[in-house]
């Protein structure tokens, strides 16, 4: 299986007291690296419109490492693990640097809806968005 890579920068002010990214700003760097998937892949591959509407619905951040912000990226790759009619998941595994052999720091998973922002009510993927995001499912690299 094929996974989207981002490679992103924790900064200094992602660290808490304890000399790790903390859980909220965790968050946002996975924000960061699905942003790319999302709205810069998919629309370099003809499947743009979730960039008009797609949010969060579900969390979940398993912590195995801590994780710090030396000014080196890290390597967030991303995988959809399953497509439905109106939603899908994206699976996270983020890399404490840019090798896949770099400590795995966190994974976590997203439930992503489509979202019409119009009418402030999901919507079903397109068949574009769906073959899209399948790519990423079954091991193609979404080319």
């Amino acid at each position: 299986m094929s996974a989207y890579v981002a490679e992103v920068r924790p900064r200094w002010s992602d660290m808490d007291a304890f000399g790790h990214v903390n859980h909220a700003n965790m968050v946002t760097l996975l924000e960061e690296a699905r942003v790319g998937l999302l709205f810069g892949e998919a629309a370099r591959q003809g499947a743009g419109g979730m960039a008009d509407g797609v949010v969060v619905a579900r969390l979940v951040v398993d912590y195995h490492a801590p994780l710090r912000a030396d000014g080196s990226p890290v390597r967030i790759e991303l995988v959809v693990s399953d497509v439905r009619a109106a939603a899908f998941t994206i699976d996270y595994t983020v890399h404490s640097g840019l090798s896949t052999s770099d400590t795995v720091t966190v994974t976590a998973e997203t439930m992503m809806v489509p979202y019409n922002t119009s009418s402030a009510r999901p919507r079903r993927l397109t068949d574009a968005e769906r073959t899209f995001l399948t790519a990423w499912t079954t091991g193609d690299d979404g080319a």
